[in-house]
Formats: C-alpha cells, sequence, structure tokens
C-alpha cells in the first residue's frame, strides 16, 4: 500500500506539471545531428549545457561551460540511441567498448531483477550511475542502480567517464560514472513507438512513450511528463540449434546435470553405479544427465511501466526552483529448468513402495544385509525389528513439474526537489535534497521443500507416508519421466517463496559555484570554483519468508536468504578549482590547471580523504594535451558489511578430489578424506570413498560466503593522460587518443573458486593447511555439492585490481553536395585487467581470456564504427561493432591439467566477431519519421564452447550470450511523432 500511494502522489504531482501545458503545443524542439556511436567529442568541447538554462556536465560541479576538463568524457546522443532502437540503458551500454557485459536482458540463472553496468571490468559496483549529475534509488544490497527504470525517452545524452571521479561524486566512483542527462527545455508533444522481432519470429520486443512539455511564464518555467511501456518475450535456448542440446566443455558429449531422469542415488557405497535402469530396476553408471538448455532462456521476459516528470521555474530574476520525479514498476522474469533434489540427503526406508528390487538388493549388499534381512526389510512396517532405511545423496529432476519460475517486480520511487540561483553576478548556489526508494519483490513457483520431500520419502504405501501429516503424499524418486504424478507434485510443490528487498536513499546537498572575479596575469578568464557539502543516508532489507530464510529448504534455490537490514550515512565536504593559466599567447593556447579534494566521514568505516589535480595544454588552438590524477574511494556496501554467511552456488566443471584416479592411500586422497570429515563424516566413511567423489553437478560447486563488518574503505589511484587533435586543414574532423591507468588498493574482495582450488592442491598442501581447510566435502558422496559447505570465499580488504588501456575516437563529417556523411570511432584496447584477491592468491588475468574465474568476456580490444549517410530527410546508417578474439584461461588450463583433463582445443579460442547494423531512418513529414533497422545484419552465430567452461551468468546454452548476440538477425521499426 505505501507504494501504491507513493505512486499514485508522484503522478498526481507530475500532472500539476501538465495542467500547465499551454492549450497550443508548440513545435518539438530539433533533436540535433546523428551522433557518433558514443559522441567521442573530447569534453569541453561538446555542448555541455541540456538544451540551455543550467549546465550540466559530468565529472565536475564547477558550472562554467567555457572552462575545459581533463578527464575524458564518451557521450551518447538521443539520436544514437534511435539509430540503434535501443529499448533499455543496459542494451547500449554493454555494446561499448571498454564497458564489460554485466546483469542485463542475457543473462537468466544469475539475474536478481535488476540491470547494471561494468565499466572497464572492475566490478558494478564500482562505478556510479547518475541522473541529471544526482544519486537517484539503488537497487539491492550491493547500491547498484538498475538501468531498467532510466527514462530513455527524456534523455539528452548519457555521458560516460571512466577513471575515478569520487572527487566529484563520493564513494562508488572508482571505474567511472554512467550519467543520463534528460532534455531540460522540452516543449511540445513526442509520441514514439517502436516493436523488434527476431528473423526467426520469436524475442517480439514493444515499446511505447508519449512525452509532453511546455514553456510557460513567459519563458521563465518549463514542465515536461513522460509516461512509457515496454514488453520483452522470452527466447528459449531451446529455439536455437546451436544450444538445443546441453554441450560438456570437457568431452565434446552431451552433457547436463547429474540431477537427472531417472535419478541419481549416490554416498551407496555402489561405486558409479547410482542411477536408476528403468528397465532393470537396478543402478547402474551414469547413463542419462539431464539437458536443461530447452528449459532455459536467452531474452528474460520483462515488463515496465514508468513515468518521469521535472519542472522548474524562475521564481524572482536569478532564482529558480526545481524538481524531478520518476517512478518505474518493471517485471523481470526468469525461467530456469525444472526443480528436483540436488544431491540433497535423503533417509528412505527399504521397504518403500517406489523402491524397485533390483536396486533395493544391491542397496542390501553394499549396506551388509543378508538376503533374508533384506527381504525382510522390503516388507516391514515402521516400528518392527526388521524396519530398516538407508541415507543417500538423491538426485532426481521434477520434469513433471516443468520449469521453475521467479518473477523479480521492482517498484522505483525518486524525487528531487530544490532551489538554485544567483549571489553575485558570478557566483551562485544550488541547495536540493532527494528522497528515492526501491521495493523488488521475487515470488519463485516450481521449486518444492526439502521438509516436504523428506517427509514424502518415507512411505508405507503409494498413499500413505510414515509420517501422514500436512495430508503428506509419498513421492516416487526412482520412475522415469512421467512417473511422479500431480498429487505427488501438489504435495511436494503447494508452497510457494518470496522474499523482499527494500533500498533507500535520502540525501541532501548544497553547492556554491562560480568564480572569484579573478584571473592569471597570462588569462582573461577567471579562476573558477566549487564549494560544498553533502549528506547521505542508505538503508536496505531484505525480508524473506520463513522456507526462504532455511538452509536448503527450498529445492534448486541455491542459497538461503535469510533475513538482512542494515545503514549507514555519509558527511561529506568538497571543493574544485578550474584556473586557466595562459591563454592566446604562442605556445599556449590555452594551459588549465584543475584540482578537488573531499572529505568523507562514513559511519561505518571512518573518515576518508580523496583528491584530484589535473590539466589541459594547447600550445595551438587544433591539439589538446590533457592529463588527470586522481585518488578515488569505495566504502563498503549495505551488502559487504551485514550479510549473514550463506552456503550457494559458485561453478567449477572439475574437483581434484572426483573420479576413480584419486586412492585412499594417496597424499591427495588423505587431503581429500580430511576435507569429508570437515564436513561432518567419519574417517571411515572419508576412507571409502574416496575413488568413488563424483564430479560437479551441472558445473557447480557450493561456496559460501557472506559479509564482513570489519570492511574498510577501498581505494584506488587513477590518472589518464591523452591528446586531442582538431586540425584546421581537415574540417569536420577531430581524433583522441587516452590511456588510463586504475590501481584499486584494500579491495573489497573474495576468493575465485579457481583461487580456492589452487591454493590447496596446486601444489598440494597439508591437510591441517588453512587453505585446505577453506574446502569442506559431502560427508554421504564426498561431494562439492548437497549439504557440503563447499568452498569459503571470505570478503576482505585484501585485494588488488589494476587496469589499464587506451580509448581511441575519431569523428568525421563533411557536406558533399549531394549528401551528407558522417564517420564515427570509438575504441578501447585493455592492455591488462588483473585480479589478487589476497596477497597469496594467483595474480589473475582476465583481459581476452574467459573460464570459471573470469566471468564476463573482457576483450582486448573492440570497437564501434558508425558511418552514415544523409540525402534530403532520409539517413542510412551502418554500424559495425568488432569483439576481439579472447580465449580459455591459460591459469585454468593448467589446473584442470592438474586435475586430469580440460576443455576440448575446439572450445578453447573464440575468434573475433563482426557485427553490422544496418538502420534508415526516414523523415515523412516535418512532424514524423520513420526508422527501419536490421541488427545483426549477417545472422552471425554464436562461438559454442560447451556449458561448463565458464561462469554460469554469462557461459549460458554453450555460449557467451551477453558478448555474442544469440536471437540472431533482428527487425525493428519504430515511428516518431512530433509536434
Amino acid at each position: 500500500m505505501t507504494n501504491i500511494f507513493r505512486g499514485r502522489l508522484l503522478a498526481s504531482s507530475l500532472l500539476v506539471g501538465i495542467a500547465l501545458v499551454a492549450s497550443g503545443a508548440a513545435q518539438a524542439q530539433d533533436a540535433g545531428q546523428i551522433s557518433t556511436p558514443n559522441g567521442a567529442a573530447p569534453a569541453g568541447d561538446q555542448d555541455a549545457t541540456a538544451n540551455g538554462g543550467d549546465i550540466v556536465v559530468t565529472g565536475t560541479l564547477v558550472r562554467n561551460p567555457n572552462l575545459v576538463q581533463s578527464s575524458p568524457i564518451n557521450s551518447v546522443t538521443s539520436e544514437e540511441l534511435q539509430l540503434r532502437q535501443t529499448n533499455v540503458a543496459e542494451q547500449f551500454l554493454r555494446e561499448l567498448p571498454g564497458v564489460v557485459p554485466s546483469i542485463g536482458s542475457s543473462v537468466n540463472n544469475g539475474n536478481g531483477g535488476a540491470s547494471t553496468v561494468d565499466l572497464r571490468g572492475l566490478g558494478d559496483n564500482r562505478n556510479l550511475v547518475l541522473l541529471d549529475g544526482q544519486r537517484i534509488a539503488p537497487s539491492g544490497l550491493s547500491g547498484v542502480v538498475d538501468l531498467n527504470n532510466i527514462p530513455l525517452a527524456l534523455v539528452e545524452r548519457t555521458d560516460i567517464l571512466t577513471g575515478g571521479a569520487s572527487t566529484t561524486y563520493g564513494a562508488d566512483a572508482v571505474a567511472g560514472v554512467v550519467n543520463f542527462v534528460t532534455k531540460r527545455d522540452f516543449s511540445g508533444v513526442e509520441a514514439n513507438i517502436s516493436n523488434q522481432i527476431t528473423q526467426r519470429g520469436d524475442g517480439n520486443v514493444f515499446r511505447a512513450d508519449l512525452t509532453i512539455g511546455a514553456n510557460f511564464g513567459d519563458g521563465r518555467g518549463n514542465a515536461v511528463f513522460s509516461v512509457g511501456y515496454q514488453q520483452a518475450d522470452p527466447v528459449t535456448q531451446g529455439e536455437r540449434d546451436f544450444s538445443i542440446n546441453n554441450i560438456d566443455s570437457y568431452t565434446g558429449l552431451p552433457g547436463g546435470s547429474g540431477t537427472a531422469v531417472p535419478g541419481r542415488f549416490t554416498g551407496l557405497g555402489l561405486g558409479a553405479n547410482n542411477q536408476i535402469d528403468p528397465v532393470s530396476g537396478r543402478l547402474v553408471p551414469t547413463f542419462a544427465l539431464f539437458n536443461f538448455n530447452p528449459q532455459n532462456i536467452f531474452q528474460t521476459p520483462f515488463t515496465r511501466y514508468n513515468m518521469f516528470g521535472a519542472a522548474h521555474y524562475e521564481v524572482t530574476p536569478g532564482i529558480e526552483v526545481y524538481n524531478r520525479g520518476l517512478f518505474s514498476r518493471n517485471t523481470v522474469q526468469t525461467v530456469i529448468a525444472s526443480s528436483g533434489t540436488f544431491g540433497n540427503a535423503l533417509t528412505i526406508n527399504y521397504s518403500n513402495p517406489y523402491l524397485p528390487a533390483g536396486a533395493r538388493g544391491q542397496i542390501c549388499a553394499a549396506n551388509g544385509l543378508t538376503v533374508a534381512q533384506c527381504n525382510a526389510a522390503a516388507s516391514a512396517a515402521p516400528g518392527s525389528a526388521d524396519y530398516r532405511t538407508f541415507t543417500t545423496n538423491a538426485s532426481r529432476r521434477f520434469v513433471e513439474a516443468g520449469p521453475r519460475l521467479s518473477t523479480y517486480t521492482t517498484t522505483v520511487f525518486d524525487y528531487t526537489a530544490g532551489v538554485r540561483g544567483d549571489i553575485t553576478d558570478t557566483i551562485g548556489f544550488d541547495f536540493g535534497g532527494n528522497y528515492g526508494e526501491s521495493e523488488n519483490v521475487q515470488r519463485q513457483t516450481g521449486n518444492g521443500t526439502l521438509t516436504r520431500l523428506r517427509q514424502a520419502s518415507l512411505a508405507t504405501s503409494t498413499t500413505a507416508c510414515v509420517d501422514p501429516s500436512n495430508g503428506c503424499v509419498p513421492i516416487n524418486l526412482f520412475g522415469d519421466a512421467g512417473t511422479i504424478t500431480t498429487d505427488q507434485l501438489g504435495y511436494l510443490l503447494g508452497v510457494t517463496n518470496s522474499t523482499l528487498t527494500r533500498t533507500t536513499i535520502a540525501q541532501v546537498h548544497g553547492v556554491l559555484n562560480g568564480d572569484f572575479g579573478v584571473s592569471s596575469p597570462f588569462a582573461t578568464q577567471a579562476i573558477s570554483f566549487a564549494l560544498g557539502a553533502e549528506y547521505r543516508k542508505y538503508t536496505a532489507a531484505v525480508i524473506s519468508d520463513e522456507l526462504t530464510q532455511r538452509p536448503n529448504e527450498v529445492l534448486g534455490n541455491g542459497a538461503a536468504s535469510p533475513d538482512v537490514s542494515g545503514q549507514y550515512n555519509v558527511k561529506e565536504a568538497f571543493g574544485e578549482l578550474i584556473m586557466p593559466i595562459v591563454e592566446d599567447k604562442p605556445f599556449f593556447h590555452s594551459l588549465t590547471l584543475e584540482a578537488g579534494g573531499r572529505v568523507s566521514d562514513y559511519s561505518t568505516a571512518g573518515t576518508n580523504w580523496t583528491w584530484k589535480v589535473g590539466g589541459s595544454w594547447e600550445p595551438v588552438r587544433s591539439l589538446k594535451i590533457r592529463g588527470n590524477y586522481q585518488k578515488a574511494a569505495r566504502a563498503p556496501n549495505i551488502g559487504e558489511l551485514f550479510s549473514p554467511l550463506v552456503t550457494g552456488l559458485g561453478n567449477s566443471a572439475n574437483d581434484p578430489c572426483a573420479g576413480a584416479g584419486v586412492t585412499a592411500g594417496s597424499a591427495l586422497g588423505g587431503v581429500c578424506a580430511a576435507q569429508i570429515v570437515a564436513g561432518g563424516g567419519t574417517q571411515a566413511q572419508a576412507n571409502a570413498l574416496i575413488g568413488t567423489i563424483p564430479l560437479p553437478s551441472a558445473g557447480q560447486v557450493n561456496v559460501t560466503q557472506g559479509g564482513n563488518a570489519a570492511l574498510g574503505v577501498e581505494t584506488a589511484n587513477t590518472w589518464t593522460i591523452g591528446a586531442v587533435f582538431q586540425p584546421d586543414f581537415v574540417r569536420g574532423f577531430n581524433i583522441s587518443v587516452d590511456y588510463f591507468n586504475i590501481k584499486v588498493r584494500d579491495a573489497i574482495t573474495s576468493p575465485t573458486v579457481g583461487d580456492v582450488f589452487s591454493a590447496c592442491y596446486t601444489p598440494l598442501q597439508a591437510a591441517t593447511s588453512a587453505a585446505c581447510q577453506a574446502v569442506s566435502r559431502d560427508p554421504i558422496d564426498g561431494s562439492l555439492n548437497g549439504t557440503a559447505d563447499g568452498l569459503a570465499l571470505p570478503l576482505s580488504n585484501l585485494g588488488r585490481i589494476a587496469t589499464d588501456g587506451i580509448d581511441l575516437a575519431a569523428n568525421y563529417r563533411t557536406d558533399m553536395g549531394f549528401a551528407k556523411l558522417a564517420l564515427s570511432f570509438i575504441g578501447t584496447w585493455t592492455n591488462s585487467n588483473k585480479f589478487q584477491a589476497t596477497p597469496t592468491s594467483v595474480n589473475r588475468e582476465c583481459v581476452g581470456f574467459y573460464s570459471v574465474n573470469c566471468a564476463s568476456i573482457q576483450p582486448e580490444f573492440s570497437f564501434n564504427q558508425r558511418t552514415t549517410l544523409t540525402i534530403g530527410a532520409a539517413d542510412v546508417s551502418l554500424l559495425w561493432r568488432y569483439v576481439d578474439k579472447v580465449k580459455y584461461e591459460p591459469l585454468a588450463l593448467a589446473d584442470d591439467i592438474a586435475a586430469g583433463g580440460g576443455p576440448l582445443e575446439q572450445f578453447q579460442r573464440i575468434g573475433a566477431e563482426h557485427y553490422f547494423d544496418l538502420t534508415t531512418r526516414f523523415g515523412v513529414t516535418d512532424n514524423f519519421d520513420l526508422t527501419l533497422s536490421a541488427m545483426n545484419l549477417l545472422d552471425n552465430k554464436p562461438k559454442v564452447v560447451g556449458a561448463s567452461i565458464g561462469d554460469t551468468a554469462f557461459n549460458s546454452g554453450n555460449v557467451y550470450p551477453s558478448t555474442y548476440d544469440a536471437l540472431g538477425r533482428r527487425f525493428a521499426a519504430s515511428a516518431r511523432l512530433r509536434f
């Protein structure tokens, strides 16, 4: 009810602005020229204003459009978004050089309902997302912004500043800033409608937006209001030939999950005999893994309703009040293969009516029962002397129930208001506040609960359980597909579960900026400054139902979700200077220096300082050399501080202790046995399991991780140096090149799965070492699945991250008489991106590599190049997107070889990829234009590398769908009406 009330209140407030629209709508503003792929005009050379009025300059709080910055900024204009037929912000951001694909519409298993951006591959929690230079309500415990809620219909441009910006914006801006700048003085009516569909007739995406704005009060004010709707259909992996079957990256054979049909039962002392043969009823070596691909999806279903409104009014000369409101409600659904019992420890009676006689005889023999004892136990009732049970890790997929559905409904409310104006002719002020909140409700269906499964596994007949409470219905875990009945599913799956995540941000800020009225003796422009203070308070809470909070209770749900609540606040003071030193002198067309500092007092992490120095030098008008050095910082977020320890899932297709090649008398066998004992087994049980431990199910292992209240601030040194060349002898041409270098110290990190394996097994350490004690195994079958705590991945401030590379941008525009030609290029070469979780961990390089340790692909080189030809009122534009070749991580391959194998050679390399998107836009009338596009024009298919070679979120359907297009050729049409 709270959110509904706030939504209605916001809508009512924004409609007041609409009421101010004059009865005769004015002509909508001109949208400007077609942009380059990311607006490669260098910072300071682009128009710093959002259509006049208040200046929005990304990277500084100094409001002087005549002063240039030392930080390189790339921009994506609204016209570029129209050419790309972009529907959500995450979609175009992940295609840009320098951005590594993060959670978004192409992530199914691992998508929590929010889309995020990852600059430079440093993590989505190390960059800041702003709207008109202000923070907005974050999503989830990590404090990142959900890009699904950005109102693209009103975005004038998107500025992307890479490199530290903590001095200007505070914590989190370690890798940089993404700032969505909205249209300030929109006047008129604009309606947009678009539709996309793949060549194969699926994946339909529909979007509609209506924007109304007007100036009023003799031009002293403006109000704008925009509403939008969007809906996207799913595309299943079963609808593409390269993903319909799960492929094992290590064998090249059909793979899948060990939680299969018929069921698999381990820990029975039968060696490799663990899957039920539906014909003989005996346990035989595994012959059928479960192909989960067809039920999984490449494009998540998405529905969004959003409203955005803004208004400003000059109440007196030089004093303006302003406000901005955002309301969005979106629903993301993930579809994951059928639930099951994923290696859960079950106690089953020998007299279970569904237990085949052949399997019963094998289990009896393995447990030392005579034939007579076994026969007696087969018909014994509970309480009798002959009644017996056995315990096993059961893995049976409930295909009869269909897929698991997780529906994430996110409601975001964000409101800003303030007053700004002039104190003197050269000094102004801005004082404002903001409150925002995000509420994400996750509802899951199709899972089942462990308590009911354990109750249903102990049966006296096909209709009666040993414990008949709750209307228990016995379950048939031993049959082939179709043998679990509707009644059995009704009991097992009759409980739904949900989790609510709520976050808020409250902030207030005050800024004085302008110039001192004095200048350098060698310059005419005055020294400009900004001084201010800011207060922010964050809260976050996770509230789950009782089932979701219990470890392993919700079948197939990964980690439990216990309740979490936390908050912190920060008080900050900051200042910036931009100082023109020399102007219009020989070899010094301009020389400008800038500096800034910020002190931040966190309620959780204490006091921290950040600062920056930089400058730009133009020896001549056409050449600018610029550089910037910053000390940035990031405070631990609420999740990193307060999340309790939980056991969830990580990725690994290998386990050094798995397989018949490990013997009980070997050094490795001794370590593996000790880890089974640490998981709760006896020494005798552990010794007996060595040589029979199964490989990780579906390439996933249990991992245990959580927050750390002792975490402190991580710091970073970032610097850039580059040049911009705009030769007078080639009109319409500019080129910029910038080197970036980011080093994060005391990084808040946890080890990778590969780090834990390497620390213990390569070379082999003693069982009593801390490295080997970080691995705990299931006591029943010795695996890293089931009830095992698995691998310990603790958070600490011991990490180090370092990346560097070069950005190159070039633009050329010319009028050829019969047509206008626009060429643009933006590319990023990343030299290195190294991550070391602790001083003793591997210093891991992930540029150009993929594996379970390098989650999302970061190519060494990538670029966007656009060519646009304008003939009259028609534009024909071709976008060329390039992704460099990548290969399997060498360190991961070394670990695989040490464990006895590695991915097939054919899966260890992905060649360079070229995508071409062709767009034609027609200005049908002065007020109406039509845009037609063909994306992935050549219908390139992604390179198949198998399903067990990388992280589940990004290696899905045998490919990497967030980096390489899995949908194929797509067609889009959009119409825009303006008046």
